[in-house]
């Protein structure tokens, strides 16, 4: 049976392709060639993928991502759409939905928002609430380097707090584009802020905080 997770890789490799190995993306100094290399470096590299949070792993993450940054970038998406190795916990179905629908999701959104035509994708309610659970389970952690105080809020009033920071700002939108503000993408996310102009202004200029 497929999945989200499933879904989204293949969404997200398609997107890749068609940009080219040099499209701008939202992830700051990175073009679509680096942001694949990411995506196979943190399923096939799990020793060196530990440098996004272990700062002693650094220098072997950047070392990883020299290396699958000079392979064809056609490889790069090839290795996306295959998906992990065999072995990997990666093909535990369970571990796959709960670590890679959002990964693929945001990355997804990072190469088709950073072009100039772009336009919204429509995501049905399903897949809305998949986000907003996993949303809900990781707000707090991820949304602890939040520069303000955050409160999500769904269009129906469900609301999920990031951080208890002051001053507060709450954003309202579909989970899917909370997720891109609470990752640090606020330019590109399609929400509605309310609080006081300053905190809205250094949130939506917040950097990157999600993994």
């Amino acid at each position: 049976m497929s999945t989200f997770a499933k879904r989204e890789r293949l969404l997200l490799a398609d997107l890749l392709e068609t940009a080219g190995p040099e499209a701008p993306t939202l992830c700051e100094g990175w073009r679509t060639r680096d942001l694949a290399a990411h995506v196979v470096v943190r399923e096939r590299r799990p020793d060196a993928a530990g440098g996004l949070l272990v700062k002693q792993l650094a220098s072997r993450l950047d070392k990883a991502m020299e290396e699958f940054t000079a392979k064809p970038y056609e490889e790069l998406i090839q290795l996306i759409r295959t998906g992990p190795p065999r072995f990997s916990p990666f093909q535990l179905k369970q571990l796959d939905e709960a670590s890679n629908i959002v990964e693929f999701y945001v990355h997804g959104e990072d190469v088709r928002r950073a072009q100039p035509d772009w336009t919204p994708r429509e995501l049905d309610p399903v897949f809305q609430d998949a986000l907003w659970t996993r949303l809900e389970r990781t707000a707090r952690l991820t949304g602890r380097g939040t520069p303000t105080g955050l409160v999500l809020r769904r269009p129906d009033g469900r609301t999920a707090v990031a951080n208890r920071g002051t001053p507060v700002v709450t954003a309202t939108g579909e989970p899917s584009e909370l997720l891109l503000l609470l990752y640090g993408r606020g330019g590109a996310a399609q929400v509605d802020l309310a609080g006081e102009e300053e905190a809205i202004t250094t949130l939506r200029g917040g950097k990157q905080l999600g993994l």
